[in-house]
């Protein structure tokens, strides 16, 4: 396919452009991007639909997101059932909100939306020397997630006055002690049980299976005795961090950064400021605000004839219940820590200076400075290496942006191998055997990577042994690889796998009889036989479980203690079978007030999680939520 475009490309371009420009006069572009937004609802919300295009835009964000953070998780979880429904189930909550939080009229000011952005820790590495955002840099940061500044800041102002809808009830949550103590004292139960394990490998020298049985055990279980399919392959990978660790610097380009930088590097300036509020109510007409900048200037004034009255003016006349009993006095804090139009008068004023009126969403201040508390100059012995990190940083993402085009057109104009892109880049042709379609137990690096794995097991890649896309398999890092052996999937010969035949019909007989022992005794003590073969007593809870298996342990706690003592069977799956007797059910153990204290309060959040999700419940049949596609069996089975 690629090779009939490459051929044949200025035909295919004009053809293209006999298609479309007509196509644009006739219905313009919304009727284009119109045709993207179609597709089936899965779900509605407030009456607006779910598409299915959305629903699956979601999850591979999702799944991106996730791969980033946790590089070896399995990609076949990611592309389950279960974990697409999951996502469905994300995006309709964040509709649900998104809606609930527009009839309540929750917004996100610029300064709310400002002071997030600030506090991003991905955002701040982008600044430059001078403090100021890299936007370029920005722009491509977001681009690579296919965002754009404007739909990654909406995103940003969008979960935070969802956020609002759920406060109220997060932060408002109370349980009260005795209610507290009822579910807690249950929790921590504890109860005074013994053990009887009949292990799987106990069994196993009792079952010796005949030829005949091996083979009828290997023709049922084909599936058990396959070799996946495999590809050994080639790879390259153009990495940031490879290109950081082969860049150098010489000492004065670390003096001349240290010298311009040393103030910002050595640590951010706080300063501690008294201040006068006088607010304005939200709604206030313009004849009511400009009262109140009167009433405020007239205070400036006051305060400027005697700035030692400061504080005494505060206390009588400022609204901002925080500050007012303390003289207005704010204490130390950083530029970042207050709204822009307030840090910027603070940061300008000289000790003991009094502002001019300065307005915010909340009113009118006035501002006098305090102190001023820079921190002390670091030499440039100490920082260093740190500069010296950082320059490389900056160096080798350069050279990165500089070299990703090149890499990602030559694998693909040079399809049939590798070596051309090396060789221009002076990067190192890699190889791997053995490569399933599921990373491997382990695997880390671009071998764990999904989309490079689905990319080479795909039909051009197979079939035609040519490279695949420069793929993005980590952030700063493009990778390309080609097949050059393909193995499909096969079922191994009988021969070949004998032994783990035998293993496997000897684990399973094993188990069965493990079990059959382990009921035939549960029903001999609980018809009152002698109860030796039992471990002896220990007090289990689930903050102390003695070292039993979670299915035994959960099995003993949740043993209906109405009649004692109480009999149950566990089975174990592989590792066999146990009976557990229950003999006592005891108080948990004694609290220290502080310990009390923190489980309280662990309860009351717990409690608030639990009526928070119940006001999501109402918010869901107000807003007449309902999702069209069915809920996957696993899923289901597991909530159950």
């Amino acid at each position: 396919m690629f090779d009939s475009i490459r051929n044949h490309k200025k035909y295919l371009m004009g053809f293209l452009m006999i298609l479309i420009i007509p196509s644009f006069v006739l219905f313009g572009i919304e009727g284009y991007t119109s045709l993207n937004e179609g597709g089936a609802a899965v779900a509605t919300v407030d009456g607006k639909d779910i598409t299915k295009t959305e629903w699956d835009m979601a999850h591979q964000q999702e799944s991106q997101r996730l791969r980033q953070a946790m590089p070896s998780i399995d990609a076949a979880l990611l592309d389950s059932d279960g974990a697409r429904y999951a996502t469905l189930e994300r995006l309709v909550r964040e509709r649900l909100l998104a809606a609930a939080a527009g009839k309540l009229n929750l917004y996100t000011s610029n300064e709310r939306l400002a002071r997030e952005l600030q506090q991003n820790e991905t955002i701040a590495t982008l600044r430059r020397p001078d403090g100021t955002l890299d936007v370029e840099a920005y722009r491509q940061l977001l681009a690579r997630q296919g965002l754009t500044p404007e739909s990654f800041e909406a995103s940003v102002r969008a979960d935070l006055s969802q956020r609002q809808v759920s406060m109220g009830i997060l932060a408002s949550g109370f349980t009260p002690l005795a209610l507290a103590n009822v579910s807690l004292n249950a929790f921590f139960e504890r109860r005074e049980v013994r053990v009887a394990r009949f292990a799987a490998r106990d069994f196993a020298s009792q079952v010796k299976p005949t030829d005949a049985e091996i083979e009828a055990f290997y023709n049922a279980n084909p599936a058990m005795f396959q070799a996946l399919e495999q590809v050994d392959i080639e790879y390259l990978v153009l990495d940031a961090a490879a290109l950081q660790k082969g860049t150098s610097l010489n000492e004065a380009d670390l003096r001349a950064y240290y010298d311009q930088n040393v103030g910002r590097l050595s640590g951010n300036e706080e300063r501690r400021a008294s201040q006068i509020l006088l607010t304005v109510p939200s709604g206030a007409t313009a004849e009511q605000k400009e009262a109140v900048r009167q009433r405020a200037t007239a205070l400036l004034d006051r305060v400027r004839k005697a700035p030692s009255t400061f504080a005494d003016v505060a206390k009588a006349e400022s609204q901002d219940t925080n500050s007012s009993a303390n003289g207005g006095d704010l204490g130390f804090f950083g530029r970042e820590d207050m709204i822009k139009p307030f840090a910027d008068a603070v940061f300008q004023l000289s000790a003991g200076a009094i502002s001019d009126l300065v307005e915010t969403d909340v009113g009118f201040h006035i501002i006098q400075l305090k102190e001023i508390k820079a921190p002390p100059q670091r030499s440039f012995e100490s920082m260093r290496a740190e500069i010296e990190t950082q320059l490389k940083q900056e160096q080798a993402q350069k050279q990165f942006s500089e070299a990703a085009e090149t890499f990602s057109n030559l694998v693909y104009e040079q399809a049939d191998s590798l070596k051309p892109a090396a060789d221009r880049l002076k990067l190192e042709v890699r190889t791997a055997k053995g490569v399933q379609r599921q990373p491997l137990p382990g695997a880390t690096g671009v071998l764990a990577s999904e989309r490079l794995l689905g990319a080479l097991f795909s039909g051009e890649a197979l079939d035609k042994k040519r490279n695949t896309e420069a793929i993005e398999t980590a952030s700063g890092q493009l990778t390309s690889a080609r097949v050059v052996q393909h193995m499909p999937a096969r079922t191994l010969p009988l021969a070949e796998v004998r032994e783990q035949v035998r293993e496997r019909l000897v684990a399973q007989r094993a188990t069965e009889l493990a079990r059959e022992e382990g009921e035939k005794r549960l029903q001999a003590w609980k018809g009152g036989g002698a109860d030796t073969g039992l471990a002896p007593a220990v007090v289990v809870s689930r903050e102390n479980p003695q070292g039993l298996l979670q299915p035994v342990l959960t099995a003993a706690l949740s043993t209906d203690p109405k009649a004692l003592p109480a009999w149950t069977g566990v089975s174990l799956g592989e590792e066999g079978y146990a009976v557990v007797k229950v003999e006592k059910v005891l108080p948990r153990d004694m609290r220290n007030a502080q310990q009390l204290s923190q489980e309280v309060q662990q309860y009351s959040q717990w409690w608030a999680s639990a009526e928070n999700e119940a006001y999501v419940e109402s918010l869901r049949e107000r807003f007449k939520v309902r999702i069209l596609v069915p809920e996957p069996a696993a899923v289901n089975a597991a909530v159950r």
